[in-house]
């Protein structure tokens, strides 16, 4: 007898909750094939750009970019532990926002994803919605949680040196997680009970800001710019808290995905082991992934201009200078040591594709249902054109990689706008989008 049950019946059975359910081991072929259909986007930002050596020094195979275009390009040292998924990656030169140029190019990390006009602002307003965002508000239908902000430092940082790259539909930073362990505690462990207990512990804290608030009409009036940042910045977090918890409690009673998390290492050393900081990181995203817990991530993996503890990774690998002393250097020891961190990080993201590569999912794998985008904000310190941008996964979106696509001066934004194409969001723009890109790279599918 065929046990199997698809996720009308589970609904049904749930007296008309309507809900979309993750896929469970109980459900039969016709779920294994309606999973193929989850479409995923995790963007990963490093700062401080890449290295693109002097001629002079002679490393030109230590360049992040290729030095040919087309689908005939050659990984360089910086970018060859990714070699082995030349057919799940596109790499991207010439590309830029706009306003950019325009701005100050220390915010280039706040406007990695959202390319928002920071030299002119809206009234009232910072930033734009974030890609990640966006892309959240679409599918957030589907998971127990609309996205996950991480980042290698907590919080949101503090303007043009954030500590996020997420930012929500009134453009305001969304704080950030930066301990794996815990997000894994919150995604994996959680139950009514301690649910209950930090709801409980939430409604208190909006009680307070509530009751300072109405103590005086003019408390605002009385902040300082800092202190009416560090305020709005509080408002913002407990309002994402408790749009989470109210996700969190439609799907309390509905099962998880069984994952196997016993490789999980969460007694790293940070100081000593940055590696697998991401690494974990890293697998706690994929279980996240394939749990179906959320359809869209964003990962800061440094922060810019020698902030956080990720500026002294370089030194932690045995090289020369810190993360931003690396990123002015014009000597040639100074640009290979800066190639060479390009390599290191380069590892941890061919670590995470092969990760989502060997995740079974249904017929496929959660690479080819994922699309990962990874870049800096700027090309070079405070150079804000031609920044590096590669692409991955996203088989099962209608993207075909393996090839080295370069187009000065071209829009960011028109890349995003792909992205959202590809994962069948119905939008017509993003930020200064002028048109979606094709250029035999994406064929967008209507599945």
């Amino acid at each position: 007898m065929n046990e199997s049950i698809n996720r009308r019946s589970v609904l049904k059975g749930l007296a008309g909750i309507t809900l979309a359910l993750p896929t469970l081991d109980i459900m039969g072929e016709e779920v294994l094939k309606e999973s193929n259909q989850a479409k995923r986007f995790c963007g990963m930002y490093t700062a401080n750009g890449m290295s693109l050596p002097k001629a002079d020094n002679k490393i030109d195979d230590w360049n992040w970019y290729p030095a040919t275009e087309g689908r005939d390009f050659k990984f360089n040292q910086s970018t060859k532990p990714l070699e082995r998924f030349r057919n799940d990656v596109t790499m991207f030169g010439g590309f830029g926002h706009l306003n950019a140029i325009k701005s100050d190019p220390h915010v280039c990390s706040d406007m990695w994803l959202t390319g928002a006009p920071f030299h002119d602002p809206k009234p009232g307003r910072y930033n734009e919605t974030s890609l990640d965002q966006v892309i959240a508000q679409h599918t957030k239908k589907y998971c127990r949680q609309a996205s996950l902000v991480l980042s290698i430092d907590n919080g949101v940082g503090f303007l043009s040196r954030t500590g996020t790259i997420a930012y929500n539909r009134e453009g305001k930073p969304i704080p950030a997680e930066n301990n794996p362990r815990d997000v894994f505690n919150r995604l994996f462990l959680g139950s009514k009970d301690s649910m209950e207990q930090q709801r409980t512990l939430l409604k208190k804290k909006m009680k307070i800001v509530d009751a300072v608030l109405e103590s005086s009409r003019d408390f605002n009036k009385r902040l300082g710019s800092a202190d009416r940042v560090k305020m709005d910045e509080y408002l913002t977090s407990l309002s994402e808290l408790e749009s989470r918890f109210e996700t969190s409690e439609k799907w309390i009673d509905i099962p998880l995905k069984k994952q196997d998390h016993s490789q999980l290492k969460f007694d790293y050393d940070l100081e000593q082991d940055p590696a697998q900081f991401y690494q974990t990181m890293f697998d706690v995203i994929t279980l996240a992934f394939d749990a179906d817990i959320t359809r869209s991530v964003v990962f800061m993996l440094n922060r810019e201009d020698g902030m956080g503890i990720s500026n002294t990774f370089p030194l932690r690998l045995g090289l020369s200078k810190d993360h931003h002393g690396l990123s002015h250097a014009k000597d040639k020891k100074g640009q290979m040591d800066f190639a060479k961190y390009d390599q290191f990080l380069s590892s941890q993201l061919a670590y995470f594709m092969g990760k989502l590569k060997n995740t079974k999912e249904g017929q496929s794998n959660l690479l080819d249902n994922t699309i990962l985008l990874f870049g800096s904000g700027c090309s070079t310190t405070h150079n804000v054109k031609n920044i590096p941008t590669l692409l991955a996964g996203g088989k099962n979106m209608g993207i075909k990689h393996g090839s080295y696509f370069r187009r000065d001066g071209e829009r960011l934004n028109n890349l995003y706008l792909s992205i959202l194409k590809s994962m069948n969001i119905p939008v017509d723009s993003f930020g200064d989008s002028t048109k979606a890109l094709e250029e035999g790279i994406f064929t967008f599918k209507n599945t």
